[in-house]
């Protein structure tokens, strides 16, 4: 997945204008799979403080770099777009905002259902419409365990389930994390200077950038594009579920189903798998470790690692 995203981008970026962000072991990998990504463009995480002080790193580094007031966005490689075009097309309209203006800028599409795990956003007036790509205020924040809220919006032209793509120029970035993550936004500074990484990575509390655009989407602060492109999640086992089937990928070896419907079964090994009266109910067997969990409720398999480490447990995830 992340050499189709690369591959997708080059249509339109060269490898100097690509960044890679990640973990020492996982940077390695892609190294070896795309060379011609430039090392300095390759950020490398000391150790994971989730996803707010992760995106202001990506932000210092960039500054650091000389980029400060271009505008970047956030591709996250577990997630396919298609098609191309269309996704291209949008990455052009979000730097035209970026270039624009100082808002955080951010991606949504209208969904079918409700996904867990998952936070919503509901659209105000529309801003602009170019090329096929909707850009609008954004009237309200829905977090995901406000699921009678969801639900009222659900079916309506308003609700859009959120879908990241973090659009700003850096200094921009650091200037919201100034205003509502001052604890983020010291270290991030100094890591932009040239200070030790290590160090200062280490200085940030754990925190989902939520933390910070929660408070920017209720402040009119922000925008949101309306994506145009088919947006594919992998972040739960129910959208590869979902992916595999509707693409007819799936056709697993060495499994029975009785009186069973709807689930997804997936292996890597020869071990044979027998379902009895089983309904929407995902199976995972990774040789060391099996995973068993409704369809439905497969956005929360992020509590078992949580639990793992907290167990000391890395070794099975």
């Amino acid at each position: 997945m992340f050499q189709l995203n690369y591959e997708a981008l080059r249509k339109k970026f060269t490898p100097e204008e690509i960044f890679l962000q990640t973990n020492e072991v996982q940077a390695k990998i892609a190294r070896e799979l795309i060379p011609e990504i430039p090392e300095k463009n390759v950020f490398v995480e000391p150790e994971m403080r989730n996803q707010g002080p992760a995106t202001g790193f990506a932000a210092a580094q960039l500054i650091k770099n000389g980029f400060g007031d271009e505008p970047f966005i956030l591709v996250q490689a577990d997630v396919l777009r298609e098609p191309d075009e269309k996704w291209l097309d949008m990455v052009a309209e979000a730097e035209k905002l970026g270039k624009a203006n100082d808002k955080y800028i951010t991606g949504g599409f209208v969904p079918q259902s409700i996904v867990a795990g998952v936070d919503y956003l509901v659209k105000g007036n529309l801003v602009t419409e170019d090329n096929g790509v909707k850009i609008f205020e954004v009237a309200d924040y829905i977090d995901r365990t406000e699921e009678e809220k969801i639900k009222q919006y659900l079916g309506t032209d308003k609700l859009l389930l959120h879908a990241n793509h973090t659009t700003m120029t850096p200094n921009n970035l650091l200037k919201m994390y100034q205003k509502y993550k001052p604890e983020w936004y010291g270290p991030l500074v100094e890591i932009s200077k040239g200070g030790d990484v290590v160090t200062e990575y280490g200085k940030m509390p754990k925190g989902a950038i939520e933390e910070v655009t929660k408070i920017v989407y209720k402040s009119g602060e922000s925008l949101v594009v309306e994506l145009p492109f088919n947006w594919v999640d992998f972040g739960t086992w129910e959208s590869v579920a979902n992916y595999m089937k509707e693409k007819n990928m799936y056709s697993p070896e060495d499994v029975l189903e009785i009186d069973s419907s709807n689930n997804f079964i997936y292996k890597k090994n020869k071990k044979y798998i027998a379902l009895v009266g089983m309904e929407d109910v995902v199976v995972v067997d990774t040789g060391d470790a099996l995973l068993i969990a409704r369809r439905n409720q497969t956005g929360k398999v992020g509590q078992v690692v949580d639990k793992l480490k907290e167990e000391n447990r890395t070794e099975l995830i």
